[in-house]
């Protein structure tokens, strides 16, 4: 319809208006193909390719979460998670409320405080974390707090992050298209915990989890799985922290205890989940990984986003009026790509919003406290054949965004 609409617009120029419009400025050419799916947002995002909400089971509607078959549904959830990401076998996973947020909050009230902090953060959700640490749970009034930070588009210096510390950080910057490399600047022997903010990053990267000891992701991200939920996964080093220590002064919600008579709540984790969750979000997330499993698990989907940031990455490189955000290679999200243009802020509005007119692409403008930019989603359940079809549609939208 939007496509039929434009063709009668353009068909009623009239053709003084035409030839003077042609003397001034040459009109950028409309792509005749759209990608086949426009949904390109970095969260909620795109659903696996084939999805129904139809074939979704309907075995637990109208039940409790704690019946039988509701917590089979909640432990196959968590067993399948941790059996496809490769978790170790002495590690716990555990679906919690309030979507990766929420598992981060988690993460950090019960188990900041016992010793120094570092805080690595180069976007705004890191930034968010490191505002809540100091902010809200106060550590600077009880331990050092050292932050270490950079702009939009760059890494800070991980060599001087100090892991016998406890240490926060994202291991995928959603907001910046920036991502660590890898996580060698982690001690095998380190003494402090180390927090990891993996939302977009779980199922898409490979996950070092000899490195991490508490991770969060939420799977409204590269499985493009229903939001309000949240995974967190706990290293024994992280469990030994919550049987050990108790933060003085700091009341914890219900919804962020793990712990029962200074013992880790062990139901949490097979399916017991604190608050009621949403079981056919439950059920939709299962649906992802069977999807994903039939792929050929996390290797196929890792390879998937790597593919559709190549496409972007080959046609950066034969246009100079788009760069990516992030400015070392290595760094580059392969999920939540993040590009500057040769245009000023409202001509990205612009760019952005012909595209969403078009019926093209879907929430690709850049985050609100990011540099202006576009982003778009190149997760695994991206098609590579859609971004391909959408680049010759970021040419026309530059063009069309100056006239």
């Amino acid at each position: 319809m939007l496509f039929s609409n434009l063709v009668v617009r353009s068909a009623s120029f009239s053709p003084a208006l035409s030839l003077l419009r042609s003397s001034t400025r040459t009109f950028a050419t409309m792509p005749s193909v759209r990608p086949a799916s426009p949904e390109f947002s970095s969260g909620p995002c795109k659903k696996r390719p084939g999805y129904s909400y139809s074939k979704l089971p309907t075995r637990n509607l109208g039940r409790s979460h704690r019946s039988k078959v509701g917590k089979a549904t909640l432990k196959h959830a968590i067993d399948e998670t941790k059996r496809m990401l490769g978790v170790p076998d002495d590690y716990l996973v555990g679906i919690v409320p309030a979507s990766d947020t929420g598992a981060y909050e988690m993460a950090m009230w019960n188990v900041l405080g016992e010793r120094d902090v570092d805080i690595c953060h180069w976007e705004s959700f890191g930034k968010g974390w490191f505002g809540d640490a100091t902010s809200h749970l106060k550590l600077k009034d009880t331990v050092t707090v050292t932050e270490h930070t950079a702009d939009y588009g760059h890494l800070p210096d991980l060599s001087l992050v100090n892991t016998d510390n406890d240490v926060c950080f994202t291991f995928n910057g959603t907001t910046s298209g920036v991502r660590v490399p890898d996580c060698d600047w982690v001690k095998d022997d380190r003494k402090g915990l180390t927090l990891c903010d993996a939302t977009s990053a779980c199922f898409a990267m490979d996950m070092p989890w000899e490195k991490l000891d508490i991770t969060t992701y939420s799977w409204q991200k590269v499985l493009g799985g229903e939001g309000a939920h949240g995974v967190l996964i706990l290293s024994p080093r992280a469990v030994e922290r919550l049987e050990t220590y108790v933060p003085e002064n700091r009341p914890l919600p219900k919804i962020f205890r793990m712990t029962k008579k200074g013992k880790i709540d062990a139901a949490l984790f097979t399916g017991a989940t604190i608050n009621t969750p949403s079981m056919i979000a439950v059920e939709d997330y299962i649906d992802a990984l069977t999807w994903a499993e039939g792929l050929g698990g996390v290797p196929a989907l890792i390879k998937r986003s790597q593919d559709n940031l190549s496409v972007i990455s080959d046609f950066v490189d034969a246009n100079d009026w788009i760069d990516f955000l992030a400015v070392d290679p290595a760094t580059r999200s392969s999920t939540s790509v993040c590009c500057t243009l040769k245009l000023d802020s409202a001509q990205i509005k612009k760019f952005a919003a012909l595209l969403e007119e078009e019926g093209v692409a879907f929430d690709i403008g850049g985050y609100r406290d990011a540099p202006p930019s576009i982003r778009i989603w190149c997760g695994s359940t991206v098609e590579k054949e859609d971004v391909e079809k959408l680049m010759p549609w970021l040419q026309w939208a530059y063009e069309t965004s100056q006239e």
